[in-house]
């Protein structure tokens, strides 16, 4: 039995295996196609910039158009992956990408394009991509199961840079032989294979019985899980310090081509090709270095090949030692990037995954757009080389980081926990009503009571990553022994929703607090509610109108289930 075991676990450990299941094969077969065209595009729209304007400023502000979208709309975008038929939100997100790729090629091959105006239509292709993103990503979790979930990922990376591979390259060749507009229309027309089989995919939903979060709810809930969520804030801190100084890279890489090599278009193409070809080397070697070396550990090998690459970079001047460098720093990139990105999937549960692989965008992309624009101001000022071995420095110094952020251990997956039965109510309650206040009363031994305290603080984190808000822990002075925990939620419906919020780890920490409990009582569990407005006739002929409102619950006996 344990051989067998050991072999499925090695079957779904390779790289290839998500491919065996109809669903994903053609969706991922369909966005490398729709990579493909984007990478085109990005090619002629900075060697377009580099026809148009003479400044770096400028070219590197195509990367910046491109991936700002990302920043600043990946919270709500991740919101309305987890409020929404996520295959929907991604047809969505592609019609708008589309439209911004049209309209694009339409103005080139009327010869209206200006610098302002290709800028403008980057930030719009890049704001679809910025919608599509979480909501694609995030689905990868319902067209696998959760044991192929990171060699899916690492597949994903992978269809990203085998078109970086050869993209660029074919892009340089479209663009030298028929100009930036023959590269926009080719990536309009890529995405049309991939609105096809998201047409075509029959999505699977579990309806909730609860309505949907208000979007700015959602975004606030999104970002309280985030902040209470140690691992995933080291994680993003991490993937933002990556972007700042990693991104010096494809920013520049248009100058790299012109100033330092003395080549064209066909030339830019072939470098970028030369990173993605890297890229497929370094995702093809995830599962192995995931294997050898704790996430921290490959993180500051992945850094510090990165800065000797970069330094490469700088001081060459032969395009076979450049390509050299970016096969290098196209392996090590794409290895840490995936390493940050499983790290997110597999520490956030589903009801928040969209949030969470939104803010990992937001921290790639608002790197690599930030910095983009810095790297252009910086080799304007210094030129190419100075910004290149300024970035090799700061990339050889950011391993430090780890003292104080230190990559956590990841696992697999941390599923959710099965849904609770809805607590006893005797007072008629409507969705809005609030808000709740949550009391536990714990009996602990006084030889516990330190290390009943240090569970209680990550107790404090998960209800607070779940809803909760106005946290606190306090101790009867004249009962040592009797402790109150204490926490809020805005409405009935938030209560409800943070209450099966809980994934299996954390309904395990729950009941490590509960075992702590002595006495011949169970944990007491008070549910209040807070300025009932609403609640109270304020005369007796006043109609309740909440009667005609309230939930249906499931009738359990007050504090008989012990996770609040």
């Amino acid at each position: 039995m344990t051989e067998q075991t050991n072999r499925q676990r090695r079957s779904a450990d390779a790289i290839t295996a998500p491919l065996r299941y109809t669903v994903f094969r053609r969706i991922w077969l369909a966005s490398l196609l729709s990579n493909l065209g984007l990478l085109i595009q990005g090619v002629g729209a900075a060697w377009a910039m580099t026809q148009m304007a003479a400044s770096a400023d400028k070219v590197a502000l195509v990367q910046t158009a491109l991936m700002l979208p990302i920043m600043l709309i990946s919270m709500p975008a991740g919101a309305i992956a987890d409020m929404y038929d996520r295959r929907v939100v991604t047809l969505v997100a592609l019609m708008i990408a589309l439209t911004g790729a049209s309209a694009l090629t339409i103005l080139a091959g009327l010869k209206l394009i200006a610098p302002e105006s290709l800028l403008a239509f980057c930030f719009v292709v890049g704001s679809g991509n910025a919608l599509f993103g979480p909501a694609w990503q995030s689905s990868v979790s319902e067209q696998v199961p959760p044991d192929a979930l990171p060699s899916a990922v690492a597949l994903n990376g992978i269809s990203y840079n085998i078109a970086r591979s050869f993209g660029p390259a074919v892009g340089g060749v479209i663009v030298a032989a028929a100009g930036a507009v023959a590269a926009f229309a080719c990536n309009a027309i890529l995405y049309l294979p991939l609105l096809v089989v998201l047409l075509l995919w029959r999505r699977t939903t579990e309806p909730s019985r609860l309505p949907r979060e208000k979007l700015n709810r959602a975004m606030v809930s999104g970002f309280r899980y985030i902040t209470n969520s140690p691992p995933i804030k080291i994680v993003l801190l991490r993937t933002l310090v990556m972007g700042l100084i990693g991104g010096a890279i494809m920013a520049l890489m248009p100058l790299v081509a012109r100033d330092l090599l003395h080549g064209g278009a066909q030339t830019y193409g072939i470098m970028l090709g030369a990173f993605g070809m890297g890229a497929v080397v370094g995702a093809l070697n995830i599962h192995e270095l995931r294997k050898r070396m704790s996430g921290e550990a490959a993180i500051r090998a992945c850094t510090l090949s990165m800065a000797f690459a970069m330094a490469a970079l700088a001081l060459s001047t032969e395009p076979v030692l450049t390509a050299a460098a970016l096969v290098l720093a196209g392996a090590v990139w794409m290895a840490a990037v995936a390493l940050f990105n499983i790290g997110v999937q597999l520490s956030a549960p589903r009801w928040v995954a969209g949030r969470s692989l939104a803010a990992f965008q937001a921290s790639i992309s608002g790197g690599i757009a930030i910095g983009a624009w810095g790297w252009g101001h910086l080799t304007d000022y210094a030129g190419v080389e100075v910004a290149l071995l300024t970035a090799a420095g700061l990339m050889l110094v950011s391993p430090l980081l780890g003292i104080w952020l230190t990559m956590p251990r990841v696992g697999a997956r941390n599923e959710d926990a099965e849904v609770l039965a809805d607590p006893e109510v005797k007072l008629s309650l409507t969705g809005r009503s609030g808000p709740l206040v949550v009391e536990i009363e714990y009996r602990v031994s006084q030889e516990n009571a330190r290390a009943f305290h240090n569970v209680m603080q990550d107790v404090q984190l998960s209800r607070q990553r779940n809803g909760a808000y106005g946290w606190s822990i306090a101790r009867d002075i004249a009962d040592p022994e009797l402790w109150t925990e204490r926490y809020h939620c805005p409405t009935w419906f938030d209560y409800l929703r943070q209450r099966n919020r809980s994934t299996q780890s954390e309904r395990a920490l729950h009941q490590q607090a509960i075992d702590f409990h002595v006495g011949p009582e169970p944990v007491r569990i008070r549910r209040m509610l807070e300025r009932p407005f609403g609640s109270v006739r304020w005369k007796e002929e006043t109609p309740d109108r909440a009667s005609a409102e309230v939930l249906p619950v499931v009738a359990t006996a007050a504090g008989s289930t012990i996770s609040r």
